[in-house]
């Protein structure tokens, strides 16, 4: 493995997990465009690799700091919140490996940019 490549890795897992614990975010919005800038890779294989990385639980250790200052109520809610991603991250995905590559790129990104704007301009 290529020195530059493994700094990327290293690049894409730090801001990936320092942005997850500091706002919930990191898989798709920010692993995503970088292994894409970074790693060159195209946008499925960019999806495919965030899941396989969040396939692990990554988060719990974030989630379990937010557990303990008091802003995780309800663990029940989560898991129930979890099985269903769950079932609609196999049906997503079912759906997303069969569309054109550009396609799949421009829906990410008008995502990406609406959920920008609508946190941009709320109170």
């Amino acid at each position: 493995m290529r020195m530059a490549t493994i700094l990327s890795l290293l690049l894409i897992g730090l801001l990936a997990g320092i942005l997850s614990g500091f706002m919930g975010v990191g898989g798709g919005v920010v692993m995503i465009p970088l292994m894409i800038l970074l790693l060159g890779y195209d946008q499925h294989q960019a999806q495919g690799m965030s899941l396989a990385v969040l396939a692990v639980p990554v988060t719990f250790v974030a989630a379990y700091t937010y557990h303990k200052a008091g802003h995780v109520i309800e663990w029940k809610y989560a898991l129930v919140i979890a099985v269903c991603f769950v079932i609609g991250g196999y049906l997503g995905s079912k759906f997303a490996v069969s569309l054109n590559q550009q396609v799949l790129k421009r829906v990410f990104a008008v995502i990406l940019v609406v959920a920008a704007v609508k946190l941009f301009f709320s109170k």
